[in-house]
């Protein structure tokens, strides 16, 4: 019998081919997309999308979205929190199952993993261990279409805020940075695709800029730049 499932949402590549492949194993019913949402902003978490658009995206996959409200530049505590809250209420819905896009960071997946067995709930990785590059190439040869809405100036230059991936982005992309983004180095929407009913329709807007709060370190608190894509429902 098929588990009743919830899928961990950011509107990017990995968790488009990662709701695709368990869609295709035919082994969970999944019962809703889960979003971490900016409240104040009304934009999703660290992606900066817009919440019409999430709402738009989720409506042509046809799987009912549910958001995490979160607060501008939430604590570790907060965010527990208000997310656990979340789980339970899905939990109490029927879901036993967690299905989450990660590919490669361990620490991400252990912390995922004892966060959730206190609520019963099982996490599942259908990219884990898989090669990044492989990934991509096989994400656009089954027509997925992305733009990058987000990058850390750290890693990429704003040159490749507002790209198409395709080939030509991993072909550009410098030796350092991984190809799917994994340690942060770039986000993504994705808007078309076998998943999709039907293509979502939006304009690019401005390149923002926007400096963050790195955690402190030795009482030292550093900034961090992010470039990002405004991206306008049509």
């Amino acid at each position: 019998m098929n588990e009743n499932a919830f899928m961990n949402w950011s509107g990017g590549k990995d968790s488009a081919l990662c709701l695709y492949k368990a869609l295709q194993s035919k082994q969970y019913n999944i019962q809703c997309l889960l979003t971490n949402v900016n409240a104040s902003h009304n934009r999703i978490s660290m992606h900066g999308v817009r919440r019409s658009l999430l709402e738009v995206q989720a409506e042509s996959i046809g799987i009912p979205l549910q958001t995490i409200e979160l607060p501008e530049q939430p604590t570790m505590q907060e965010y527990e929190q208000t997310m656990m809250q979340k789980i339970q209420q899905l939990k109490s819905a029927g879901c036993s199952k967690a299905i989450f896009g990660d590919i490669f960071l361990e620490d991400l997946k252990n912390y995922r993993e004892q966060k959730l067995k206190q609520l019963n709930i099982d996490c599942i990785f259908p990219l884990w261990k898989r090669d990044t590059t492989e990934l991509l190439k096989e994400f656009i040869a089954l027509g997925f279409k992305a733009i990058i809405v987000c990058v850390n100036e750290k890693d990429l230059d704003k040159s490749f805020c507002g790209r198409l991936i395709d080939e030509s982005f991993i072909n550009n992309l410098p030796q350092s940075v991984d190809v799917c983004g994994e340690n942060g180095e770039f986000h993504s929407f994705v808007f078309d695709g076998p998943i999709f009913k039907q293509p979502v329709k939006f304009s690019k807007g401005e390149i923002v800029y926007k400096l963050y709060d790195a955690p402190k370190q030795n009482d030292v608190t550093s900034k961090y730049g992010f470039y990002f894509c405004d991206l306008l429902p049509v």
